[in-house]
């Protein structure tokens, strides 16, 4: 049985602050399984769970900041009431990726993640860009290092589109990681610096021989951006992945 479909709600992030309740509706009429957070966009993490249970929308995981600083407690409290068993590092500053150096300091900051959620049942995910992929002067890629520093209880959320954009392939890195990467982002585009996403198999991304490479828990749709109206971009993609059995829907 294929795995089921999310959507990041970044994709609708606008919408979101606009009519929080409405946007749930519309997603989940949509056929989507399950939800991926970013930010609560206004409403409580308890009020976002029980409307999500209301509307039989799973919450799959959350992007939230690495529980490390003086809102450590926030963070984690927020992604325990959500009741999400994987909490996604969703953005590191790509500067921090230049050398084997820096690439081992992200690693000991996330394995210091990792501790505190494990230590409330709960696994950390990094989910990457393109400059984790693009070659440094030596050949080797950052992604490469970072998997050999990371502690291997981490976990990866695999955005294949940014893969494919940065030159590299993503059935590979999935066939690689295997379930080591739970949570995969189902994102499509041309492939050219500045272009918006497109629908889910309107692009560059051989989404099929993605998913049959994946060993995913959830397979997420995301648009960092789109050109044309965005649900209408997510209905596309949500058909695409249901009606050619990619994915499992409600």
């Amino acid at each position: 049985m294929p795995a089921p479909l999310a959507v990041q709600l970044y994709t609708v992030r606008d919408a979101l602050a606009a009519d929080f309740e409405g946007t749930l509706r519309r997603l989940a009429a949509m056929g989507f399984v399950g939800v991926e957070f970013a930010g609560v966009y206004g409403a409580s993490p308890n009020d976002a769970v029980i409307l999500c249970r209301d509307l039989g929308l799973q919450i799959a995981s959350a992007h939230l900041p690495l529980p490390l600083d003086d809102k450590a407690s926030q963070v984690v409290d927020t992604a325990t009431a959500m009741g999400i068993e994987i909490a996604v590092c969703p953005w590191l500053p790509p500067q921090r990726f230049t050398s084997v150096d820096d690439i081992k300091s992200v690693c000991d900051e996330l394995n210091a993640a990792e501790e505190v959620y494990r230590s409330r049942g709960m696994r950390l995910a990094y989910h990457n860009h393109d400059f984790e992929f693009r070659p440094m002067p030596d050949g080797s890629l950052p992604h490469d290092h970072m998997r050999a520093f990371c502690s291997p209880s981490i976990l990866f959320e695999v955005d294949t589109y940014w893969v494919v954009f940065a030159g590299q392939d993503p059935v590979e890195l999935l066939t690689d990681l295997g379930t080591h990467a739970p949570l995969v982002h189902i994102k499509d585009g041309t492939g050219k610096a500045g272009d918006a996403n497109v629908a889910v198999g309107d692009g560059v991304v051989d989404v099929t021989a993605v998913v049959a490479a994946a060993q995913a828990q959830w397979l997420i749709v995301e648009f960092d951006r789109s050109d044309s109206d965005i649900f209408a971009a997510l209905e596309k993609s949500a058909q695409y992945m249901l009606t050619q059995g990619l994915a499992q829907g409600r």
